[in-house]
């Protein structure tokens, strides 16, 4: 699918024209492809990485365009199941053309971030710093879903909170790696601004982007740091919560069975004491219910 943008009043809009200056590809068949490699000189290697989500991000230079991947978190769903994927997305910068190809159908082009755009040079960064923001929120969330599982951890057994927060550990490995790789990318961006041709407000944004996709690949660490150095405590709080079970179940057993005991004597189908008295059956559940009383007595005393 193919989307036709331009720049307006300083925004990013729909436009009809085929020869609008930005161009994004939404899941290209082979034909697609084809024409994008045949009429755009783009390298097929390039092309499909563009669409690979794990590639690297990375910055090449080609002899009539720059092509950038760069790392986004897909849109999450319910039915991901907690798993937060990440993928790459394409940018190929032409001298009066951006073109991008993307796997999936994100929102490319929405948030304040796209408010004031002067060029498509600033298009391009603004798509990294857009990716980065989506990063960050996506943190946020993970660190929410990270606590509320911890408290049901703590009161409850189920394996299903245990895969849920692998799941999660899983995917802070992805977003870290995805995050340093985007640091990469723009440390390359700066390293190249005189070749890129960047303006003086174009320089100041990567500046900012460097800032920011810092801080974001040192959260994805930290987030990732911490719930892999919990994990094996919680492993160890449900094994507890398992044992405080069984020390329950144990009590109430035992003390289903000394009851039982006394009842079962004078159950017996022989000559046995009180056969003859006329309080024998209240004088029996009496003695059953002092074995119980003297049971949890025992019990608190040694503090099982």
């Amino acid at each position: 699918m193919l989307k036709q943008c331009m720049l307006a009043d300083g925004r990013v809009v729909p436009g009809q024209d085929q020869d609008c200056p930005i161009q994004v590809h939404v899941a290209p068949d082979e034909a697609e492809k084809r024409r994008l490699v045949e009429q755009y000189k783009i390298d097929e290697h390039t092309l499909n990485s563009a669409l690979d989500p794990d590639e690297q991000a990375r910055l090449e230079f080609e002899p009539d365009h720059v092509a950038v991947i760069v790392k986004q978190p897909k849109n999450y769903s319910g039915r991901d199941k907690l798993a937060f994927k990440v993928l790459s997305v394409g940018m190929f910068r032409f001298a009066d053309k951006l073109v991008v190809v993307q796997s999936f159908d994100l929102p490319l082009f929405d948030g304040k971030q796209f408010s004031r755009v002067g060029s498509l040079n600033e298009v391009m960064l603004r798509v990294i710093y857009s990716s980065t923001v989506h990063f960050l929120e996506h943190l946020r969330v993970i660190n929410q879903l990270s606590d509320e599982l911890e408290r049901k951890i703590n009161t409850s057994m189920e394996n299903k909170y245990l895969i849920n927060l692998f799941t999660l550990e899983k995917s802070l490995v992805y977003y870290v790696s995805a995050a340093g790789s985007n640091v990469a990318l723009v440390e390359r961006l700066k390293l190249n601004i005189e070749r890129l041709g960047f303006r003086a407000e174009e320089r100041e944004l990567l500046d900012d982007l460097s800032i920011e996709t810092g801080q974001c690949r040192q959260q994805a660490e930290m987030y990732s740091s911490v719930l892999a150095g919990l994990m094996d405590a919680r492993v160890s709080i449900v094994s507890n919560n398992l044992n405080v079970l069984m020390k329950t179940l144990n009590i109430i057993t035992i003390g289903i069975m000394v009851p039982t005991l006394v009842v079962s004597i004078f159950s017996m189908n022989v000559g046995i004491p009180l056969q003859q008295h006329p309080q024998a059956f209240w004088l029996i559940v009496g003695l059953a219910a002092v074995s119980v009383f003297a049971v949890i007595m025992v019990w608190r005393r040694r503090k099982w």
